[in-house]
């Protein structure tokens, strides 16, 4: 879905005149157009069926898929649909196949799409494991996000140095022996 980039100009140029500012003023006078193209690029999975981003799964035989499959550290950014402000981290995404792999890159373009809305964190979490459950067919996922809101680091609390992780896990890394094992898999060890 595109977005309405006329509408987004408008909206912030009547959005610098509300606090006060000359939105024709040199220094201001792209802001509205440059807030769009951002826009553009930070909502840009409204509307996107992220587990279609699996389509390119594998077929593979019994013994060659493996116990597990984590990918740590995918860098992931979103806007808090409270105060419209960033927050950015990184996801930790781990399944265990069924029937069916995927190639790594699919995972990291699920993170990015499914952040790409408007959210909040636990929701982010949440639709990538559903997106991995639902599209791989996965025995389980587990899906660990740790992430700085800009929300309490630059308004309201000010805790610059806090960080918010938020865990969502499906089937059998629902358990809590499997997740306690890739958990530890997170803290480096393998």
């Amino acid at each position: 879905m595109a977005v309405d980039s006329e509408r987004i100009e408008a909206a912030v140029a009547e959005l610098l005149q509300a606090i006060g500012e000359d939105a024709t003023r040199p220094g201001l006078e792209q802001t509205p157009r440059r807030v769009a193209e951002a826009y553009a690029e930070f909502f840009s999975g409204v509307g996107v069926d992220a587990a279609a981003l699996l389509a390119s799964d594998m077929d593979l035989a019994a013994d060659e898929r493996g116990e597990l499959v984590l990918l740590r550290d995918v860098a992931f950014r979103s806007v808090c649909e409270h105060h419209l402000l960033p927050f950015v981290g990184v996801a930790h995404v781990a399944y265990v196949p069924a029937d069916r792999v995927v190639g790594l890159g699919s995972i990291a373009r699920v993170v990015e799409t499914v952040a790409s809305r408007p959210q909040v964190q636990e929701r982010v979490g949440e639709q990538i494991a559903d997106a991995l459950a639902d599209g791989l067919g996965a025995e389980g996922v587990l899906v660990v996000l740790d992430a700085t809101h800009a929300c309490v680091t630059t308004r309201g609390p000010r805790q610059s140095g806090s960080s918010t992780v938020t865990v969502a896990s499906r089937g059998v890394l629902a358990d809590p022996a499997r997740r306690a094992e890739v958990m530890t898999l997170l803290g480096g060890g393998a």
